[in-house]
């Protein structure tokens, strides 16, 4: 089975104080599912090592704006640092994007693209998708499915033809404006 990964991410224990808001955004660029959580203060700094070096993707005072484009098997999260810049794209590959309860998740497909502010783009966990297959948590066409989607945002990014990125800041603003 997926792992089903939600917006405000309940449960994690890192952030100890929060702010979360969300919107279903129907525009020219974009419709789906966005939202914003402000980690306020958190527990500790959570850094990731990429071969490029090490960085903080989460810290008090840090945001996370999530897209989760309907009918596409990718979603969007970045990365805001305390002064708003961005440290990174992290976009999931999923099964579907939607929302339960009111609240936007995606189901991963464990193949992930990382895409720093430089525009250098990693891909991440091809070993994840390969072992879901072999233990069956997914199947061929989902396996596929990843490659196939993956492929064609490495294309996109290439070519700048990928607006979820340049999206990325019109969308926190317009969370910002509702979370008060």
């Amino acid at each position: 089975m997926h792992k089903r990964v939600f917006g405000n991410r309940p449960g994690w224990k890192r952030i100890t104080k929060r702010r979360y808001s969300q919107s279903y955004l129907v525009t020219q660029e974009f419709k789906g599912y966005i939202s914003l959580l402000h980690t306020v203060e958190v527990a500790s700094p959570l850094f990731v090592e990429y071969k490029t070096g090490r960085i903080c993707i989460v810290d008090s005072g840090y945001f996370w704006l999530q897209q989760f484009p309907e009918g596409q098997n990718h979603s969007v999260t970045t990365m805001f640092d305390c002064s708003g810049e961005v440290v990174q794209w992290y976009i999931d590959i999923c099964i579907q994007n939607s929302a339960e309860n009111g609240v936007p998740f995606y189901d991963d497909l464990y193949l992930d693209l990382v895409v720093f502010p430089s525009g250098e783009v990693i891909l991440k966990d091809a070993d994840e998708l390969d072992e879901a297959l072999s233990i069956g948590l997914i199947n061929t066409d989902q396996y596929n499915l990843a490659w196939t989607e993956a492929e064609k945002l490495k294309r996109l990014l290439a070519n700048g033809d990928f607006p979820l990125l340049k999206l990325s800041c019109v969308h926190r603003d317009l969370l910002l404006e509702t979370m008060g």
